[in-house]
């Protein structure tokens, strides 16, 4: 998925764009932490995304529904748009735990303009395809110039056709126009990252995440992969469990990317279990007959450790 990080795909399609990563067990929170977060079922119209504080969340299924978990105490934000209808935002209060939004339909031009580009930009998987959602995004931007929504997804898909000085130009209007906006440092800190720029990527990253008051799994999955591009892979893991936890094993590439540095850390025992993981959750997945052929021969390396002296 291009948004979840949402990172949705955060999909092997999404982690060979930005390289995502893997994971193995979570730690439980503690129990102080457990009594402050709740769940809630948002019931809206179907194929609606949600967004949260403006992190994505989630798409509603067949019958409008999404469960929300991990949510803390407190007011929060919740947006909602599907296609056809006008965008809604609502707030959310503690104690509600089922929020309907209903939806109103839409003739405006610039939404429908906007909801077309999203729709395109999200089925791209070539660059004629990605040119395509980048005219449809700017035809969207002319009819509404001040949508920070319709200049983050320009700037997503002007990542991905490689122009880096056009996409960071559209996050800066993006964030003109939404001065705190947690997707858009995140897709920032994916720009510099690819750019080779370590400092600013990771920068960007952890602003995404205190704007976000630390929930952001796009973000927490960047500095995962910038740590570990610098070798720097205990750091990478903590981020790489952050962010499955944070998506509730929606995105099984995770598993697989941490078992590689499992491997690299002669870990074998945790790469193992990350692969398997990755085979509970995707057992006819695009990775899984490589993953498959590996496993056996790090459950030998894993018995090897074990006989090993302390």
């Amino acid at each position: 998925m291009r948004k979840r990080f949402e990172l949705v795909g955060f999909v092997l399609s999404m982690c060979i764009l930005w390289e995502c990563h893997s994971f193995a067990q979570q730690k439980r929170p503690s129990n102080a932490r457990v009594a402050t977060e709740s769940i809630v079922k948002i019931k809206t119209e179907q194929n609606a995304i949600v967004w949260l504080d403006d992190v994505r969340r989630g798409t509603t299924d067949g019958s409008g529904f999404l469960n929300l978990d991990k949510i803390n105490a407190g007011r929060h934000v919740l947006r909602v748009r599907a296609p056809g209808f006008s965008e809604k935002t609502v707030p959310l209060t503690p104690g509600n735990s089922l929020v309907t939004v209903p939806l109103i339909r839409t003739t405006d031009h610039a939404e429908l303009a906007f909801q077309k580009a999203e729709e395109v930009a999200d089925k791209a998987h070539d660059d004629e395809a990605r040119k395509a959602a980048a005219d449809l995004y700017r035809d969207a931007i002319k009819l509404r110039p001040n949508r920070p929504a319709a200049h983050l997804g320009l700037a997503r898909t002007l990542l991905e056709l490689n122009d880096f000085r056009g996409a960071l130009a559209e996050v800066r209007e993006a964030r003109r126009y939404r001065p705190i906006y947690p997707e858009a440092s995140a897709v920032e800190g994916r720009i510099h990252r690819t750019s080779a720029f370590m400092d600013q990527a990771i920068a960007s990253f952890k602003r995404s995440i205190r704007e976000a008051h630390g929930f952001e799994p796009e973000a927490h999955t960047g500095l995962a992969l910038v740590y570990e591009d610098q070798g720097q892979y205990d750091q990478a893991v903590a981020e790489f469990r952050t962010a499955l936890q944070q998506l509730s094993d929606t995105e099984p590439v995770l598993y697989q990317l941490l078992g590689s540095i499992y491997e690299r850390q002669e870990k074998y025992k945790d790469a193992v279990e990350a692969y398997e993981k990755y085979l509970e959750l995707a057992p006819n997945g695009n990775l899984a007959p490589a993953i498959q052929s590996v496993i056996d021969q790090l459950r030998k390396q894993a018995s090897g450790e074990q006989l090993m002296p302390k």
